[in-house]
């Protein structure tokens, strides 16, 4: 998970903080120079480092820390506030064009760092939002590219506009607008060549294209398991070429976590969107606010409410009621597990949703620890293998009856088993706390609630 190490030391210095009664202002000064070390280690701009401690110390000092009743908690909020704003304070969204007019989005960056993809991502993102996008293929350098493009613009059901290798890269983006304007598409997005390093003559190409066609945004997409780099690499192509803002890529990863906390302060440039996985619908808008919260290991709720809506805006709301029903009731069948997994893999899967979590971050589990994809699809393989009837009703569970799920799943009868007797005790326990899992807005958590109680938060990983 992005950041995890860095949550890791900042919530110990916090932990440190709340284990006393009332702060002193060297209480604070010692809290600080560890976030100061916290920091740096996560490949933060020392400069960024700098001017962040002081302010947050300025600030705890002055503010009714020292002596304070709660002390610890109003030093994580000044922490929180300051991260924050260092990430720009607020998300920021593409302002497209009005009615059919075009607006053109030049995608680059280096080799590497996701841009291909990272293009069919919003590609995808906007045709979801009413848009009707079209991807260009300006990397005449390299075919795999484009190649690359289509394939994945066919998967997000987007157009794929390409002239081949053999024609000039401004050509292409110039007949790319054109043929737009034709087509009633009014988003151009340019995939262009992505580079090794700040190449002289590739960083004229992109300039060209600017002058050439209309560039309403140029953004930079940077890898942000590169630390550090990545932003020193915003700077010199904001300098060479003019940047609008960035796309962080690879925000998953067992990264630092630097380019993140420094490239708005460093470049003056806002991130628009964070790549957070590898599916084509992993690109989020960035909210500063949300990722100060997640690295502070406060959870990133909001954004799991917003993912629970996407996952089930298309799922029937009289089922959806009906499921609801159930579990205030303390009612749970089979069918409740097919759902979940449904509405699970819908948000990014179990540790994505579980990494949004409060507090998750404290309780040390790892991706060892809960039902890896492999382990969730046998046991899907279990309930499938299962009649209607039986899934709504787990009573009619018997010996004869497990061998042929057993045997049409693939599993063994003692896996059934198993995964049998941990329903039985979700029932159980669902049965004792009524209501437990039913209290949900529009979207739900109902889906959530059922894997919870079904113990697939580790109880199934001995299938």
């Amino acid at each position: 998970m992005a950041f995890e190490s860095l949550s890791d030391k900042l919530q110990n210095v916090f932990k440190g903080l709340r284990g006393k009664g009332r702060l002193s202002e060297e209480d604070v000064k010692l809290a600080m120079k560890e976030v100061r070390m916290a920091l740096l280690e996560a490949d933060v701009s020392y400069k960024v480092v700098k001017d962040f401690v002081k302010t947050v110390q300025e600030r705890a000092i002055g503010e009714d820390v020292i002596g304070g009743l709660n002390p610890a908690q109003t030093v994580i909020k000044i922490v929180d506030d300051e991260m924050t704003k260092l990430m720009g304070g607020k998300a920021v969204e593409i302002e497209l064009r009005p009615g059919m007019d075009v607006t053109v989005i030049m995608m680059c960056g280096l080799q590497g760092s996701g841009k291909t993809t990272t293009a069919a991502k919003l590609a995808g993102r906007l045709k979801k939002e009413g848009k009707v996008p079209l991807l260009v293929a300006c990397d005449v350098y390299r075919p795999a590219a484009i190649d690359q493009l289509k394939v994945n613009a066919e998967k997000v059901e987007v157009e794929c506009f390409s002239m081949g290798t053999g024609e000039p890269v401004v050509e292409i983006a110039r007949h790319a607008v054109a043929y737009a304007k034709q087509s009633s598409k009014n988003v151009v997005i340019l995939d262009t060549a992505g580079r090794l390093q700040i190449d002289e003559k590739l960083m004229q190409e992109l300039v060209n294209i600017k002058e050439t066609v209309e560039v309403h945004y140029s953004f930079l997409v940077v890898d942000a398991m590169t630390g550090q780099d990545a932003v020193n690499v915003a700077t010199q192509f904001d300098e060479k070429v003019g940047i609008d803002g960035l796309v962080l890529s690879k925000l998953d990863g067992d990264t630092r976590g630097g380019a993140a906390l420094s490239a708005k302060a460093v470049t003056g440039k806002p991130i628009y969107y964070a790549g957070l996985g590898e599916k084509l619908t992993d690109l989020d808008i960035f909210y500063p606010d949300r990722m100060a919260s997640r690295i502070l290991g406060m959870g990133d709720v909001l954004t799991l409410i917003d993912k629970a809506v996407e996952a089930n805006a298309q799922r029937d709301l009289e089922a959806d009621r009906a499921m609801v029903g159930k579990l205030r009731k303390g009612k749970l069948d089979f069918n409740m597990y097919l759902e979940s997994m449904k509405q699970i893999r819908g948000m990014g899967g179990i540790m994505g949703v579980m990494n949004m979590l409060p507090g998750f971050g404290q309780m040390k589990i790892g991706e060892e620890d809960l039902p890896d994809e492999q382990q969730l699809a046998r046991i899907e393989a279990i309930v499938l293998s299962m009649t209607p009837a039986e899934r709504e009703n787990p009573k009619l569970m018997n010996p004869k009856r497990k061998a042929r799920i057993a045997a049409g799943s693939g599993n063994s009868i003692a896996d059934v088993n198993r995964f049998v007797k941990q329903f039985e005790q979700a029932q159980k326990m669902m049965k004792q706390m009524p209501g437990m899992f039913g209290g949900r807005r529009k979207g739900g958590f109902g889906g959530l609630g059922a894997l919870r109680g079904l113990g697939g938060l580790g109880g199934m990983k001995g299938l």
